[in-house]
């Protein structure tokens, strides 16, 4: 029997449109807006000005602090401003804006296509080169990597667990990554244990990649204590504290981190821009990024340089579809709805999916009829019809105490609510604002 996570769950319609459509070089834009916040933790703080010239690699801004992460330029050119521009979650945020002239590297990276196996830096040498090199989670939260990597002296990692689940409909980077890069994604596994000093590493991998489940236990064979794991397809398994309880069988704790239970979790694109950071000496200035939809012309996967506009990647899949209702950054679940395709690309955007009409209009909400369909899907074990409710009567106090902070926005709730309810959005407002109390509280004490 195939593995999963033990609580909730559903398992929308997958629509992985662009599937099996090889990885394209995205063209190098000519202008870049290259954003200084883009992992959790306070915004990187720009170390160039208008005039500078820059290279691809150049860094461009050093982090601000322990929980933060360098930004490197992903194209050379000149620094036109440091100036802010609406970002995917629609506020003003600082960026770097460069005119593109031509594509000069900076010398100490290797852009051979090689394979480097063998790596002989010590764990901390390897961890400084990760935090050097700007790598954060690509699965979407963008925490930044070398904090993952030095768990607090209280905590021990026992394994690493690689998420190449891809549970969110529509979003093929993951597994196209796989398809086209196993080795190096491998070579990147085997230094991320090198790293946390452990010797097991599992890599889960939902079943409805086959293809992608042969071939890395085919390439795993070679690389000591790694082991594939196919999971049974259930949303939101991606989720850290799901993908534990799937592949070792342990449940993370209300408020606990999931080195608790002996885990480093790590995305499978941050396992290859580990690679290419300590083998390649390659910081992270590009990512796969999926662009779909049912109205898109040809539904593609794009190995694009931060900073790109999003725009850019549409046209290239043959523009915005006449029957647009939505553009959401990210899958359908977890997503949000963008402003604008002027966008520009940051190190968390995984995906780009376009929305017809008839898809992005919401059904009339209706009363709540007491079903608990939202209870029994929630694979935090919480109750998000009351937790709606005590957000959009401002008893934030009670949401605390209710867990609200546990909630990982996956949108399950919303998506199996016949009422058509929007619990998850009234859900995260009120985790934004007991976050908020959280933060004022600790501040003052």
């Amino acid at each position: 029997m195939l593995k999963t996570f033990s609580l909730g769950g559903v398992h929308p319609h997958e629509n992985k449109l662009s599937a099996h459509q090889p990885i394209i070089q995205a063209a190098v834009p000519g202008k870049a807006v290259i954003l200084l916040g883009q992992h959790i933790g306070a915004p990187a703080q720009a170390i160039v000005a208008k005039g500078d010239l820059v290279k691809v690699g150049t860094r461009i801004a050093d982090p601000n602090g322990f929980v933060s992460a360098p930004v490197h330029s992903s194209v050379s050119g000149k620094v036109t401003k440091v100036d802010s521009i609406v970002d995917a979650s629609g506020y003003a945020r600082p960026a770097v804006f460069i005119d593109v002239e031509g594509d000069e590297w900076e010398e100490s990276i290797d852009r051979s296509d090689k394979l480097v196996r063998e790596c002989n830096l010590t764990p901390e040498q390897i961890i400084k080169k990760i935090s050097d090199a700007g790598i954060v989670g690509l699965g979407g939260a963008c925490f930044p990597t070398h904090v993952k990597l030095t768990p607090p002296p209280s905590f021990k990692a026992e394994c690493v667990i690689i998420n190449a689940v891809e549970c969110e409909p529509y979003l093929t980077a993951d597994h196209q990554l796989m398809l086209e890069h196993a080795e190096e994604i491998l070579v990147g596994v085997s230094i991320l244990m090198k790293a946390v000093k452990v010797n097991k590493a599992f890599i889960g991998i939902e079943n409805n990649k086959p293809d992608a489940i042969e071939l890395m236990k085919k390439v795993a064979a070679s690389y000591a204590g790694v082991e594939i794991v196919p999971l049974k397809v259930q949303y939101p398994q991606g989720g850290e504290k799901q993908l534990i309880d799937a592949v070792i069988g342990r449940q993370v704790a209300s408020g606990a981190l999931p080195i608790s239970a002996g885990a480093v979790v790590q995305n499978v694109g941050t396992a290859f821009a580990v690679y290419q950071a300590v083998q390649k000496n390659k910081p992270l200035i590009e990512r796969v990024i999926t662009v779909t939809g049912k109205s898109v012309e040809k539904p593609s996967n794009f190995m694009a340089r931060i900073g790109t506009p999003m725009k850019q990647l549409v046209d290239a899949c043959g523009g915005l579809p006449e029957d647009t209702g939505k553009v959401i950054g990210g899958g359908p679940m977890m997503g949000k709805a963008l402003t604008g395709i002027d966008i520009p690309t940051a190190k968390g955007s995984s995906g780009i999916l376009i929305m017809k009409k008839e898809e992005a209009r919401r059904a009339e909400a209706k009363r709540c009829i007491r079903c608990a369909k939202c209870v029994g899907v929630c694979p935090m074990g919480l109750e998000p019809y009351l937790l709606s409710a005590l957000a959009r009567n401002a008893e934030f106090e009670r949401m605390e105490t209710e867990r609200i902070m546990d909630c990982i926005e996956c949108g399950s709730c919303q998506f199996t609510c016949p009422a058509a309810l929007p619990l998850l959005d009234f859900c995260r407002l009120g985790k934004a604002r007991v976050g908020a109390m959280i933060r004022a509280r600790q501040a003052k004490n």
